[in-house]
């Protein structure tokens, strides 16, 4: 048994509440069930309880066996003080206030339903699944799945949000600064991605801003700081990239970092850093304003014209400065910007829409369901149990279910548990 069980059943009331009596049989009468505790100190806050004639006004407190108390030294914490009523699944040990008077003790298990314990243990107690339901997931209402995915989506879309926020105080809430550093690391997919992301954190986005315009000037800062312009190479692109960095370095005093940042061991060469560096070089050129035009758009065909962007005609025959490619104009694929829309561009248009007061979570939505889902280890794990995402919104609130309450077994805090063990 555990807590979580107790939080859920004294919440929702799932308990014989007509005929309660305390471990000293004394009558209870719950008439405030108080609410819920997210926070530090009792499990419940604000409940009204009549024990006997009297009725009391404080908190709740739960725990599987009534020596917890002790266990967790609740008694030298003055944040339980106002304690009221003790519930626990198994009384083992009388617990006493500070003036050595017993706390009102409910045994709660006396009183639960027994399927509804072998449903909750059904779920629960088989650490063999690869996710507690697998075996009831596909008989569930289509309506109650939709809506907990559309929920679980919003959730990854916070979580995802707690970074851009910091990123966004560090740098006085400028949006396109922000922009830069985030598409620089999908940009650098997950094995690069820190890599960019420190990259385009070591120079200030105003020296971008300035040199923008000049597709060479900025190759020259971007693959400089990098640290791809380090060595002499007798290659004359190389070289005069390299020029022209050791005159913005000295310009703009830059400090550039290590090329040892970049992967290129068993990588496809279309994703090389150097062709990656190189797309997200000709994105910046082209696109001026980039911010204000991804709020602007909301579908996915547009963003696909914005991101149609190429390099320069030196990376169409290389992947890096000294290996050579079949010439090919190396543009962004289709999948990738899908990514960066589902990583990047969604999540920072979502903080910012957030901001005004007329924010529709549905422009959201519109967006995020036109996009294929995505292919991974988990989307194909929930198919084989004949679940299947239909777009990047289903495939995201799916990875959200499986990291955030499968492995963790909270299906308690679940739409689809709930239903399973109440049923």
């Amino acid at each position: 048994m555990k807590e979580e069980f107790l939080y859920y059943v004294w919440q929702y009331q799932l308990f014989y509440t007509s005929t309660l009596k305390s471990v000293h049989h004394q009558e209870i009468n719950v008439l405030k069930f108080g609410v819920q505790n997210k926070n530090s100190g009792p499990d419940f806050l604000n409940a009204h309880i009549k024990m006997g004639d009297e009725t009391w006004v404080g908190n709740v407190e739960m725990h599987v066996k009534s020596s917890d108390w002790y266990v967790h030294n609740h008694e030298n914490d003055s944040n339980y003080d106002a304690v009221i009523l003790h519930v626990v699944w198994e009384h083992d040990v009388e617990v006493f206030t500070k003036n050595n008077q017993p706390i009102p003790t409910l045994e709660l298990k006396n009183y639960i339903d027994k399927e509804l314990i072998i449903n909750y243990n059904g779920l629960i107690n088989d650490s063999k699944r690869w996710i507690p339901c697998e075996q009831q997931i596909h008989q569930m209402e289509p309506f109650l799945v939709h809506n907990w995915l559309e929920r679980l989506y919003f959730e990854r879309l916070e979580h995802k949000s707690e970074f851009i926020k910091e990123l966004l105080q560090e740098i006085n809430f400028d949006f396109e600064s922000v922009l830069f550093r985030l598409l620089a690391k999908n940009f650098g997919l997950k094995i690069n991605g820190e890599g960019f992301f420190k990259l385009a954190s070591s120079l200030d986005f105003s020296i971008i801003q300035k040199v923008r315009f000049d597709e060479i000037q900025l190759s020259a800062l971007l693959f400089g700081q990098a640290g791809f312009l380090e060595d002499e190479l007798e290659i004359p692109f190389h070289k005069q990239l390299r020029t022209e960095y050791q005159y913005l370095k000295h310009k703009y005093q830059l400090q550039s970092i290590h090329k040892n940042n970049f992967q290129f061991f068993r990588m496809r060469p279309p994703n090389f850093p150097t062709i990656r560096l190189a797309q997200l070089i000709n994105l910046i050129f082209q696109q001026q304003h980039l911010f204000s035009k991804i709020i602007e758009i909301d579908q996915k065909e547009d963003f696909y014209k914005l991101f149609n962007v190429e390099v320069l005609d030196f990376w169409k025959t290389h992947f890096t400065f000294e290996t050579t490619s079949k010439k090919s104009p190396k543009k962004l694929t289709k999948s990738f910007v899908d990514l960066l829309l589902i990583n990047t561009i969604i999540p920072l248009k979502f903080i910012y829409l957030q901001t005004k007061t007329d924010f529709d979570e549905e422009t959201i939505l519109r967006l995020i369901q036109q996009i294929t889902p995505e292919k991974n280890a988990i989307i194909e794990g929930f198919e084989g149990l004949h679940i299947t995402a239909k777009n990047a919104m289903e495939s995201q609130a799916l990875i959200e279910l499986k990291n955030n309450y499968c492995t963790k077994k909270r299906c308690l805090q679940c739409a689809i548990g709930i239903k399973l063990v109440r049923n």
